[in-house]
């Protein structure tokens, strides 16, 4: 193919895993003789990028955890770092989001034997000597893919959100309750069919992100690789925290599940199409700017450079000028959840993006399956290894949290598990 560059302790029993489905439709690469186009330059004078960086490599070494389904699980963390069990029992267990009391709530998507059976825990009850939740609450249950939730406080009220794949729900929120005390509000409704997938679409999750007084949801693709005919599609949506004005915000993002603002500036990670083998495209962690196009599906991204996917870009045809991304991950790697580590006290991973890669849905390729640091003009290196053992998953990371100055969470959506990395204490 020739490319055109285009310059809880173990105590919640009750509570076991899946992974992604294969692509099931390939593409046929056409070559066109496509005509090029001026690059939307890479925004300049981040705040990010004004941060001190300590680029020293970080010395990864085995730590071991015993899980209460009996297995042993032995991951690869930073050098002085322990790595525990805080919650364990989840099935499909995606992001995390700390509530205004200071509970962690997190989204759990069940399994794809019926993902409407999705539900939100309540993690409470931190025990720091034995490092983990000794309380876990079932808030909602009965979800379509509950894939992020988020909380906004006014002057009166606290509201939680909840993105499933069909419905934006706003429930009134009230501090140290364990279920909610009403029915919610559907404040928008989103796409919930797509192409040769057969539980109810590609792209299924929806995610969300509040600042300054909007709310912004992000919507994947119906397909692996297509022109989208709804123009919701691919985008990330900017709306009041009613759903009222709702519009797009910018434009051509295939999946952009892991959503955040840093600042005044809004980042996303964003996962390629899998047409174009097993080196091509990048995943990718996007900043995204108001009215800029991403590429999706007509360009794509292979480390620095932007190329033309010319299944899709004809001669002659006029789509908008893409937009670099910030930071490429690699090809196949599955970038979902991330953060900023803003005043952690190790400087080898203070400032850095820590994503989390969820892995190739191919076992073989061994793509991706890590937790990584990443900042612009700086390769992605891996901080958390050992999720793939050979062709056996130990565990699939799907979102990472500060905790705090010393310490992180990272969910695992293979088998259910919430993981805590903190530095070791001294005696």
């Amino acid at each position: 193919m020739q490319r055109k560059v285009l310059g809880l302790c173990a105590i919640v029993g009750f509570m076991a895993g899946c992974v992604s489905p294969e692509p099931s439709d390939r593409t046929t690469h056409v070559e066109a003789d496509t005509t090029e186009q001026d690059l939307a330059p890479i925004p300049q004078g981040l705040m990010v990028d004004t941060l001190s960086l300590d680029t020293t490599p970080l010395r990864l070494v085995p730590a071991t955890v015993n899980l209460a389904d009996g297995r042993t699980v032995t991951l690869n963390i930073p050098e002085g770092y322990e790595l525990s069990v805080a919650a364990e029992g989840m099935k499909r267990f995606r992001f995390l989001a700390p509530s205004p009391d200071g509970r962690l709530f997190a989204t759990d998507m069940h399994d794809l034997t019926d993902n409407r059976k999705g539900r939100v825990f309540i993690f409470d009850g931190w025990n720091e000597d034995r490092t983990c939740f000794t309380k876990c609450h079932t808030y909602l249950s009965g979800l379509h893919n509950p894939n992020q939730v988020a909380f906004l406080s006014t002057a009166t009220d606290t509201f939680l959100y909840v993105a499933t794949t069909g419905e934006l729900l706003r429930y009134a929120y009230h501090a140290g309750a364990t279920v909610p005390r009403a029915k919610p509000t559907v404040i928008d409704t989103f796409p919930s069919h797509g192409l040769s997938y057969k539980y109810g679409g590609w792209h299924l999750t929806r995610s969300i992100a509040l600042h300054n007084g909007k709310l912004y949801v992000s919507v994947g693709s119906s397909c692996n690789a297509c022109i989208e005919t709804e123009d919701v599609r691919a985008t990330i949506l900017e709306m009041d925290p009613d759903g009222g004005n709702r519009r797009i915000f910018a434009t051509g993002l295939r999946n952009a599940v892991g959503l955040r603002w840093i600042g005044e500036a809004l980042f996303a990670t964003g996962m390629g199409s899998d047409h174009l083998g097993t080196e091509a495209p990048d995943d990718v962690l996007f900043h995204i700017e108001e009215g800029k196009h991403y590429g999706w599906p007509f360009h794509y991204q292979v480390g620095e450079e932007l190329f033309a996917d010319t299944a899709f870009l004809k001669p002659n045809m006029r789509v908008m000028a893409p937009t670099k991304a910030y930071a490429p991950l690699g090809a196949r790697v599955g970038a979902l959840g991330f953060e900023l580590f803003q005043g952690f006290t190790n400087p080898h991973l203070n400032n850095w993006f820590v994503v989390a890669l969820h892995g190739s849905s191919i076992v073989k390729m061994g793509k991706g399956y890590a937790i990584v640091r990443v900042r612009k003009g700086h390769t992605a290196e891996p901080i958390v290894t050992g999720f793939l053992q050979g062709d056996d998953r130990v565990a699939r990371c799907c979102d990472v949290l500060m905790r705090d100055s010393t310490s992180f969470f990272f969910t695992d959506d293979h088998k259910g598990v919430l993981y805590l990395v903190r530095r070791k204490r001294t005696a």
